[in-house]
């Protein structure tokens, strides 16, 4: 079973589970959802029984299979969906194909079960490649096999914007495509594919992705990354930028100069995206607004902008950025939500005390934001950014860098033994990232996010791999057969997933962590760090 659960028993007795089993109780329309695949039907009594017990956990669970059925007593319907994943991980991998007609043998077991970390979350960088709203749908529902539940979307970079907005059009009419591609390896000379590629989900999109993930207890996080990462912005509307000079959609990989303004007006050109974001995703307990790799000279050369600072009474462009986060952290809290940013934001300060703080550069700076009293939710590049390759071989389709395994990912603590208890209570979750500057396709997000994030989800759930975790690993990959997920093979991939070469050891995370690490000790160092 993936994720490990807290206790599994082996019971004598056994049962079988018939075709289209019938659900009752007081949580069965989060069961029927988990099992969806099994066509579960609700009446007053059957094989599966579902009550609440208030003393437990809103994701927590007891599962007993016994020859009478399956008992699940959850502390909310979160608690409920979860048994009934771990109930469909105890049925052979063929359930986990859509047949009629099928019964199925389960063995006896109790389960008594409980997340260690709150928020288990997947990352999907949609700016520099898109990928069409069916593929959110399907990452979500694999999510929740794994009982991950926060889905954070990338929406807007350099290289593209993602949502429509009806207060501003051009950002979905300009904004959201660009001519060509970069496709040369890091650190080469430039080349393109000359292909143009493009995208946007609309409002009504996001509104039907929330609504779906929610139905499978997964919360999308929308990321709108300012006030860098603004190419994309200011090819629509270069007015809410530094300079006002205009800008294209970038085609090339890293980092441009373009940052937007801090000036009233884009604070309310901003608020106003965040209106329509909230308005069509529902509920929005987080916002991530970046705040990272932000190369400030643009505001430190703008004469209206330094008078601006100085009416702040702020003492450098520095402290600017922090002011500016902050000011949009105070609008998204007037609509409930609390603000999330990458590292560089709580390292020039000024942070909202309620910021969520992402600390990819490293899990040192992870710890000052902890024992600044910032809840963390862990994100370093090594061992979760999955667009490096999982092993230094050309082999492997073209990435940044590498290597990080399934066995780094399985390795790695979020909350290490030697922080204070303060500190540790502070990491709020794990995360792993997949930025696509170099996966341009779903398959290849498949060969990336998989198996690696069934390791983050045993680490993120159960707060460690087991030392078992491997051979469960093997089993559990049957699952995803069965599920259509095009993984990365152990013994590496298969002859089609090799895509365009990979270069062996242009970046290797060991050294990118050595220099990031550094980098966290100067406020200054928002500019970019790779």
């Amino acid at each position: 079973m993936i994720p490990r659960p807290e206790l599994l028993r082996d019971l004598s007795s056994s049962f079988e589970l018939t075709a289209s089993p019938t659900v009752s109780g007081d949580l069965v329309a989060s069961v029927r959802t988990a099992l969806a695949g099994l066509d579960p039907l609700p009446g007053d009594s059957g094989e599966i029984d579902v009550r609440r017990d208030p003393g437990l956990g809103e994701e927590a669970y007891r599962l007993t299979v016994g020859s009478r059925g399956v008992e699940i007593v959850a502390g909310g319907p979160a608690g409920a969906f979860y048994a009934a994943q771990s109930l469909r991980q105890l049925l052979p991998p063929a359930a986990y194909r859509f047949s009629s007609g099928a019964s199925w043998p389960v063995r006896g077991v109790r389960i008594e079960d409980a997340p260690r970390f709150a928020w288990r979350g997947l990352h999907l960088d949609v700016a520099r490649h898109f990928f069409p709203k069916r593929e959110v749908l399907r990452l979500i529902d694999l999510m929740a096999v794994h009982k991950l539940n926060r889905l954070h979307l990338h929406l807007v970079d350099d290289q593209g914007w993602r949502v429509e907005s009806r207060a501003y059009p051009l950002l979905h009419e300009v904004s959201s495509h660009r001519p060509r591609t970069a496709v040369n390896h890091y650190r080469e000379p430039d080349a393109y594919d000359e292909v143009p590629h493009g995208g946007y989900y609309t409002l009504d999109d996001l509104a039907e992705l929330a609504a779906y993930a929610r139905s499978r207890h997964v919360t999308i996080v929308p990321e709108i990354d300012v006030p860098g990462h603004a190419s994309a912005i200011l090819a629509a509307y270069p007015e809410f930028g530094a300079t006002g000079e205009p800008h294209d959609v970038l085609d090339r990989w890293g980092i441009s100069p373009a940052i937007l303004s801090p000036l009233p007006a884009t604070v309310e050109f901003l608020t106003a995206i965040f209106d329509e974001l909230i308005g069509a995703l529902g509920e929005t307990p987080y916002v991530h607004i970046g705040g990272d790799e932000v190369v400030l000279d643009r505001w430190a050369a703008s004469d209206e902008i330094t008078a601006y600072r100085e009416s702040l009474g702020l003492g450098g462009v520095v402290e600017l950025q922090a002011w500016f986060l902050r000011r949009l952290a105070d609008v998204l809290a007037e609509r409930g939500a609390r603000a999330v940013v990458w590292d560089e934001a709580f390292v020039s300060g000024g942070l909202r005390q309620d910021t969520i703080v992402m600390p990819w550069r490293g899990m040192n700076v992870g710890r000052r934001a902890a024992a600044a009293g910032h809840d963390v939710v862990a994100t370093p590049v090594f061992p979760l950014y999955f667009d490096y390759a999982e092993a230094g071989s050309p082999d492997e389709p073209m990435a940044i860098g590498d290597a990080i395994t399934v066995a780094d990912v399985a390795a790695f603590d979020p909350a290490p033994a030697g922080w204070s208890d303060e500190e540790r209570a502070r990491v709020i979750g794990v995360q792993a990232q997949l930025w696509t500057e170099r996966v341009p396709d779903p398959r290849t997000v498949d060969y990336r996010m998989w198996p690696r994030a069934c390791a983050l989800a045993e680490v993120a759930w159960a707060g460690a791999a087991g030392d078992d975790f491997d051979g469960r690993l093997g089993e559990h990959l049957g699952r995803l057969d069965a599920l259509g997920v095009e993984y990365r093979p152990a013994a590496g991939p298969h002859p089609w997933q090799r895509r365009r070469p990979h270069r062996p050891s242009t970046v290797r995370v060991t050294e990118v962590m050595e220099r990031i690490d550094a980098l966290t000790h100067d406020a200054e160092s928002t500019r970019p760090s790779l």
